[in-house]
């Protein structure tokens, strides 16, 4: 067994450091276990112990350790292999390494698995109290670099998201009653000039992380009433359910109420409905100023049916995973069919979105389905633009 150089760790003899650290020592000799620790404890750190490796793992997996002290001979794979799963749990932890039975590999080896030091036995106490301040040092100047990065990336985040919110602007894209070769409405999306947000996705999970989705509702908003002016177009307009909660929406004064009448609002992610409790009145309340309601890409994902029951749309639209292909697809049709049914039945609209193709448009017009939309009649664009049908 090997010895420890106690003679300046009795009391009063060591000064408390000017930092002190939650610390872990795992070494499977009870004595050197006590011993290490007991001056550990004594310099005014607070010390947690563990004989083998996997009840260091455990302890690392329940709380934050500032350092630890790891032999390395310990039983089974040893220490480096013990250095290796606290990292796993705990990346940036800092891990000195002590062993009895000192060589130039083992030290190069403590080096190349990310040892903070390497101790040799017998330690004396200044080595210990040194050890344990780097470490303390360096985990802390870490969760400080961390906070620093977070709080940089927060703020570059922030930014690009109003940069984004300044240069927004809205595009159309044409949804058409085929069978009278006329345009029905226009569907407003949202587009932003910041290169730092390349797609209307990008923006709204930017807005999201920011935490910033009822500025961007409200500023798209008030971006389609300007874009619609005097027009008597209908328009159809995508809510966030965050939307639901802003005060803004049921205004009978803002800019896109005014225009209530010839507007769809478009529910999108609909499972974050369940969240709201009074979803019906709120819908109530949009429905007395004039706005209609439409549920967008059933088909997608768990919440469809539901949420036809919920809202009771007047226009539900196709999950472009039903219309792509749909001309070559049986299932696909027989899934439209069913639904174009079930929605008139429930007295709502159907329309299909994502028509490429002649065979689809064709398809979808034996199922039924006479409004659609799509890059085979018009892309998106900053007009309101009347295709060639």
């Amino acid at each position: 067994m090997t010895a420890l150089n106690l003679t300046a760790t009795v009391p009063n003899a060591v000064s408390h450091p000017s930092i002190s650290g939650q610390l872990l020592v795992v070494d499977d000799e009870p004595l050197l276990l006590r011993a290490f620790s007991r001056v550990l404890v004594r310099a005014g750190h607070q010390v947690d112990q563990a004989c083998d490796g996997s009840e260091a793992v455990a302890l690392v997996s329940r709380k934050k350790f500032d350092a630890a002290f790891v032999d390395l001979g310990l039983p089974g794979d040893g220490g480096l292999a013990v250095l290796a799963k606290l990292r796993q749990v705990d990346p940036e932890l800092p891990v000195i390494l002590m062993t009895g039975a000192p060589s130039l590999q083992t030290a190069i080896d403590a080096v190349a698995a990310g040892a903070l030091r390497y101790l040799v036995k017998p330690i004396d106490t200044p080595a210990l109290h040194s050890a344990a301040i780097e470490a303390i040092r360096m985990r802390r100047r870490e969760d400080g670099d961390r906070h620093d990065r977070r709080d940089h990336d927060d703020e570059a985040m922030n930014a690009s998201f109003e940069r984004a919110l300044d240069q927004l602007y809205m595009v159309f894209q044409p949804i058409v009653r085929y069978g009278r070769r006329e345009v029905y409405a226009y569907e407003a999306l949202v587009r932003t000039r910041e290169p730092s947000v390349p797609h209307a996705g990008a923006f709204i999970d930017l807005a999201q992380r920011c935490g910033r989705l009822g500025d961007i509702g409200r500023r798209i908003r008030r971006a389609v009433a300007a874009a619609a002016g005097d027009a008597a177009t209908r328009l159809f307009v995508n809510l966030h359910p965050v939307d639901f909660l802003d005060d803004d929406l049921y205004d009978a004064d803002a800019p896109l109420s005014r225009l209530a009448r010839r507007v769809v609002l478009e529910v999108t992610e609909r499972a974050g409905l369940d969240d709201i409790r009074d979803l019906s009145d709120r819908l109530g309340r949009l429905r007395a100023l004039g706005y209609r309601i439409a549920i967008d890409d059933l088909g997608e994902g768990y919440a469809g049916l539901t949420s036809l029951a919920r809202v009771e749309p007047e226009f539900v639209k196709l999950d472009i995973s039903l219309v792509r292909g749909v001309d070559s697809c049986a299932p696909q049709r027989h899934i439209i069919r069913s639904t174009v049914q079930l929605c008139r039945a429930l007295g709502a609209e159907v329309i299909a979105e994502g028509i490429e193709t002649p065979a689809e448009r064709d398809a979808l017009l034996e199922l039924g389905c006479d409004l659609l939309q799509g890059f085979l009649f018009a892309k998106p664009t900053a007009e309101m633009a009347v295709p060639k049908l």
